[in-house]
Order: structure tokens, then C-alpha cells, then sequence
């Protein structure tokens, strides 16, 4: 089957001028809903504000006032929608697109399946160009502007997202996936060929504009321990660097790592031992941690990138939020594409909420869009220039429309109160609602 002709659905990014104003309802979070006394010492809301830009920074954020129509005479008017900082996707996959959706198998059997088969077409730049695009529109569609991005084993799709980013200011974290065994002959590089692969797409791209670097193991089975050592030689040759990969997903790749890796005490300790945990390494999934792995993660201030589309879409199961609450561990939302059968973090953020309920516990709102926002930022360890709308942060904003279907809007006209509108939108909302997206203070998206 051939791929369809994919076209921009972005807009031309234009600077704005010196001083660029936008009025609107403003809602962004200054402090985690979950850490503090009442959940309203957590954000700040301005129903009818303004926020001002100045070179693609935030330089201001109050209550809109009377003459300010006078002062900022090409004054954008938003009234009556709900702009917040971007949206933060803190794992994704986005050589899977292709693939999203695909029927009947858990993890082990679906990365054999389709994973691996799809991620071949990606030894071809002009194929991962092309889906590279589309990927970043979809992003900028639903109000994601930042996102850490899992490549394939193949340079040139990297340099194709990369590309795509800096073509739209975007703060991307990206990376060549490293494997060198136990799969196809196809996908697998070497212990030598991967590191400097890795190592020269690091001097490439690591800290270019908004561009940042995640060295890239896929998951601890499907690399040597010559491949893992190496991986984490990289990162302490360049400790600025992200690490990203995956961690129990999955009962049976749980066994399948330990088995691998009998030396280890466990699946997280694989990546401990070869230097691959730390405050800017994050893991995707971590469903199924002991005791001593939350211990762990807790002790080498490692992320997790929480996937609740992928976790149930794989039958992969339920991850414990409240737990890494508990245990003072970072987490940021991740849609996981093409596991995750969606680029919405509105539709990940309804999915999580139903994953708390399985469990017994709750997600509202405010944790929520705190999780996607600056939550996500913190995170990526970002959160001094991406999350939320302080001042100094880089203007990377989504502009929502409260409703955007008959559903919606009748349940808006008896939502009560912010709380409640929040979590209608939360658990309703799409791409559908996203008006338009910034980036760096350009509009990149606009829905109409």
C-alpha cells in the first residue's frame, strides 16, 4: 500500500512583532495539585487576561484591563477561550504512525508483528521525511509543542524529526534507537556502530536552537551488555544528554530481561548498573516496579513517562500513579503513538483518569492538565523554560475551545464552576478543540 500525500496541516510560522498581546482566559500551574493544601494554591487563573511576548518569551500575565485595546493596538483577541502553556508528550514513537491502531497482540507479539516491519521503511530519509512531517503536524494539531521522540535504529530518522522541529522552533528531545540483537537482521546495528552513530548525531543536534538529545536503548532485551556499557559511556561523555527507553511493560519482557541480564537484581537495576538512570533519564511505562525498583527510582531521581492509551490498548495494565506520588518519582504523560491510539493528550489525560478508576483512585482535572503541562516540563527537567506561563518561560502556548461538539457544548451549559469545566474538557475534548498553537511565540497551527 502506498502512503497517501500528506500535506501541511500548519500554519507558516511568522514572528510576531515586538510586542504581541493576546487576551483570553489564561490557566497554568505553579505548583503540583497534589503536594499542595488546597487545590487552588496550585494554579493561577485568569479569566479574562492578558499575556504579552516579547521575542518568543512570556514578559507578562495579568487581568486585562480597559486600555489595553489603546496600548496594544493589533491586540489578539481570544475572549471567551482557554489558553494554557503547551501541551508536553514525554514519549512517543513516531516511526509507528503508520502502524497506530494495529489489531490483536501484546507487546513481545506486536513488536514482531508490526513495529519492526514498519520501522524498516525508515532506512529510507525520504519515507522518514515524510512521515516526520506529518508526525509534527498532528503534534502542533493537538496542542502538543514539546515532546520526547523515540526514533528508529536508522540515523536518518532522527535527522528527518529533527528537521522537522527546527523548521517550526519546536523543543524536541529525539534519538537513534540502539539494538543489536533479538530482532529482525534488518533493524539491528553494533555495539560500535551504535555509539558513534549516536555519538555523531549528538554533535549534530544536542542543544541546536531548541533541539536536545536522548541516547536511545529500546529496551534492555533487545541490547548486549557491550551495547548497554557503551550507551552509557555516551552519557557520561555528554551528561547533558537525555536517556530514554522502556522498562516493565510487560510480565513476560519483565522475565525475558532478567533472564537476559541474571547478574542484575531485576529490570531496573540492568540500567542502573550500565549508568543508564538519573535525573534526566526517563522510562516509559513502569507498571509493574517492586518495592526496590520504586526504592531505586526514588534514589537516582529517575522519570517515568506514564502511557495509559498503550498500557491498555497492549493489555499491559495499570500503572500506580498514587504510588509514585507516594514515593516522590517524577512523571510525565506520554501517548505513546502507535501503541497509544492517539495524539491527543485531551483523549491520553480521559484515558488515564479511567485507569485510576480501575484502580480505585481518581484523577481530577487540575492533576490532570497539571501533568501534561508543567508536570511534563519538570519531567524533562524543562521546567524553568517550558510548562507553564511565568515569566521568562518560552511562549509555547494552546489555545482550547471550551466545546467544540453538541455533546461538549450541552455539557458545558451545566458544568459548574472551573474545576468541572476543566474535567469536561479533559474527559471530552480531541484535536477538535484546539483552536489554534504557538511555539516560541509563533502561531504554527490554526484550525481555521
Amino acid at each position: 500500500m502506498s502512503i497517501p500525500s500528506i500535506e501541511p496541516a500548519v500554519a507558516s510560522a511568522h514572528p510576531f512583532a515586538k510586542n504581541h498581546a493576546i487576551r483570553g482566559s489564561f490557566l497554568h500551574f505553579i505548583a503540583n495539585p497534589a503536594a499542595v493544601e488546597t487545590p487552588a494554591q496550585s494554579y493561577q487563573y485568569f479569566a479574562d487576561g492578558l499575556l504579552v511576548i516579547e521575542h518568543g518569551l512570556i514578559v507578562e500575565l495579568r487581568d486585562y484591563h480597559a486600555d489595553d485595546a489603546s496600548k496594544y493596538p493589533h491586540l489578539e483577541d481570544r475572549s471567551g477561550q482557554l489558553i494554557m502553556p503547551g501541551f508536553v508528550d514525554t514519549h512517543i514513537h513516531y516511526a509507528q504512525t503508520e502502524m497506530i491502531a494495529a489489531y490483536g497482540e501484546q507487546l513481545l507479539e506486536w513488536l514482531d508483528t508490526y513495529t519492526f516491519p514498519t520501522e524498516q521503511q525508515f532506512a529510507d530519509k525520504t519515507y522518514a521525511s515524510k512521515i516526520a512531517k506529518f508526525v509534527i503536524n498532528e503534534l502542533l494539531k493537538n496542542g502538543t509543542t514539546s515532546a520526547l521522540v523515540f526514533g528508529t535504529v536508522h540515523s536518518q530518522s532522527v535527522d528527518a524529526i529533527f528537521e522537522q522541529a527546527e523548521e517550526r522552533h519546536m523543543r524536541l528531545i529525539a534519538g537513534k534507537v540502539m539494538m543489536d540483537r533479538n530482532a529482525p537482521d534488518y533493524l539491528l546495528d553494533t555495539p560500535q556502530s551504535g555509539y558513534a552513530e549516536s555519538k555523531a548525531l549528538i554533535e549534530k543536534w544536542h542543544n541546536r536552537g531548541r533541539l536536545q538529545y536522548a541516547i536511545t536503548p529500546r529496551f534492555a532485551p533487545t541490547s548486549t551488555a557491550e551495547q548497554l556499557t557503551l550507551a552509557g559511556q555516551l552519557h557520561a561523555e555528554y551528561p547533558d544528554t537525555y536517556v530514554q527507553t522502556h522498562v516493565s511493560e510487560n510480565k513476560n519482557e519483565i522475565e525475558w530481561a532478567k533472564s537476559l541480564f541474571p547478574e542484575c537484581d531485576g529490570y531496573f537495576d540492568i540500567y542502573q548498573r550500565f549508568g543508564l538512570s538519573g535525573p534526566k533519564s526517563i522510562f516509559s511505562h513502569a507498571i509493574h516496579l517492586t518495592d526496590e525498583e520504586w526504592q531505586a527510582f526514588s534514589d537516582t531521581d529517575s522519570v517515568i513517562a506514564f502511557c495509559p492509551s498503550s498500557n491498555m490498548f497492549l493489555g499491559s495494565g495499570l500503572f500506580p500513579l498514587a504510588r509514585a506520588h507516594c514515593d516522590k518519582v517524577r512523571v510525565g504523560l506520554g501517548t505513546d503513538v502507535g501503541a497509544g491510539t492517539s495524539f491527543s493528550p485531551l483523549q491520553t489525560l480521559c484515558d488515564a483518569y479511567k485507569v485510576m478508576q480501575l484502580q480505585g483512585q481518581k484523577l481530577s482535572a487540575l492533576d490532570g492538565f497539571y501533568l501534561v503541562t508543567l508536570g511534563g516540563a519538570i519531567a524533562l527537567s524543562l521546567d524553568d523554560k517550558i510548562g507553564s506561563l511565568a515569566i521568562g518561560s518560552e511562549a509555547d502556548l494552546v489555545v482550547l475551545d471550551w466545546a467544540a461538539t453538541d455533546v461538549q457544548r450541552l455539557r458545558m451549559q451545566n458544568a459548574k464552576g472551573l474545576e468541572d469545566s476543566l474535567f469536561a474538557l479533559m474527559m471530552l475534548g480531541d484535536e477538535r478543540n484546539v483552536a489554534a498553537t504557538y511555539v516560541a511565540g509563533r502561531c504554527v497551527y490554526r484550525a481555521d
